[in-house]
């Protein structure tokens, strides 16, 4: 068996391989808001991921069960509270 680059789990990617890579990031980047871009900072990173845990929580039934009993508050409450933190990052990302 020909002992080559292919073979070796960590070797060098090539040009063509970094460059589709690249390729491959951008078209992520522009497809979907949340995987951030080269000019994304701190702050915009940590409001979409928050905005989509939230997204998250409010689609998970267990989950909304989970949090009810944890603040003692019915389902519809803690959904409605969820909302209004997860509308309140829309705001905070349309100034940004």
């Amino acid at each position: 068996r020909a002992r080559g680059s292919q073979h070796l789990p960590f070797a060098m990617a090539s040009a063509a391989d970094r460059f589709n890579i690249n390729n491959q990031l951008e078209h992520l980047q522009s497809r979907y808001v949340g995987t951030g871009h080269a000019d994304t900072n701190r702050f915009e990173w940590a409001v979409n991921i928050h905005r989509d845990s939230y997204a998250s929580y409010v689609g998970r039934p267990t989950m909304m069960q989970y949090f009810a009993v944890a603040e003692n508050e019915s389902i519809g409450r803690v959904r409605y509270n969820m909302m209004q933190v997860r509308c309140s990052y829309d705001r905070v990302t349309a100034v940004i």
